[in-house]
């Protein structure tokens, strides 16, 4: 019982709690949804537990009341100075999951410069999917593809389902937004093999792609595919043969074919 008393009175000691809505901080977290209160703050949001595993610097850990005793003996969650508690229907109002967990952990953007780029890159042309975008990241983590550019106007990867959709990885890619322009000005200059998912009377088996020594893999909006300046520039254009009576594939599941039969061809050079 001591024990108990103990655990509550630092409890009391150690939390942050917010209870009002006209909090100047909760309301910043309401805005976190849009894009340009995540680009404004510099920050964006993460939900569940699995992000309170990750080793990845973070700006504060928001916790849902009635979660705190749960997840103070699982995770010890007053090791960390930078923890906030909601009351409950706060913590609901901002939660993007039906059945939370009771976690938010936000963090700073990470995005690259594209002058930092080396090696192998995926380039996202249009994108606008949140779901798309984060299954593509995930699949970039799990196929060992780290460089992830996409054009200005594609989907924010901050979107908090896209960022639910990396299941992590979005900390472990670099991430650039650029013009077409600008990105066909740097894989010209820095002798990229420009490799293009489309359909074409010139298009080749995806399983024929001969690499060199670094590839950029573009794939295009889900409506109208990649842009003419893209096509342009293209090397070597590919396509997934379809056996069934389908039009296409989805992006997030054509990029996951392609990736791992690229990742296969490396690995065997």
């Amino acid at each position: 019982m001591l024990n108990e008393v103990n655990k509550m009175k630092k409890f009391q000691e150690i939390r942050d709690v917010i209870a009002s809505p006209d909090n100047k901080f909760y309301k910043i977290l309401r805005k976190l949804d849009k894009k340009k209160y995540r680009d404004k703050n510099n920050i964006f949001k993460a939900e569940g537990e699995k992000f309170l595993k990750e080793k990845i610097n973070f700006t504060k850990i928001i916790i849902k009341e009635s979660k705190y005793e749960y997840l103070e003996n699982k995770y010890k969650i007053t090791q960390f100075n930078n923890l906030t508690i909601l009351k409950d229907d706060l913590f609901d109002e901002i939660s993007e999951q039906e059945n939370s967990q009771g976690v938010i952990v936000l963090y700073s953007k990470l995005l690259t410069s594209i002058e930092e780029i080396d090696g192998d890159v995926v380039i996202l042309d249009d994108v606008q999917d949140p779901g798309n975008i984060g299954t593509i990241i995930r699949t970039m983590e799990a196929s060992g593809f780290k460089n992830l550019i996409l054009t200005k106007g594609s989907v924010d990867v901050y979107n908090p389902k896209t960022v639910r959709a990396t299941m992590g990885g979005i900390f472990k890619s670099n991430i650039i937004y650029e013009t077409p322009e600008r990105i066909t000005e740097f894989l010209k200059d820095n002798n990229y093999q420009v490799v293009s998912t489309l359909l074409d009377k010139n298009s080749i088996d995806y399983r024929d792609v001969e690499l060199k020594e670094k590839n950029a893999y573009i794939f295009g909006n889900e409506g109208h595919g990649i842009s003419d300046i893209f096509i342009e520039s293209t090397d070597i254009k590919a396509i997934i043969p379809i056996y069934g009576d389908v039009d296409s594939l989805n992006v997030s599941v054509a990029s996951g074919i392609f990736l791992y039969k690229m990742r296969e061809k490396i690995e065997n050079k």
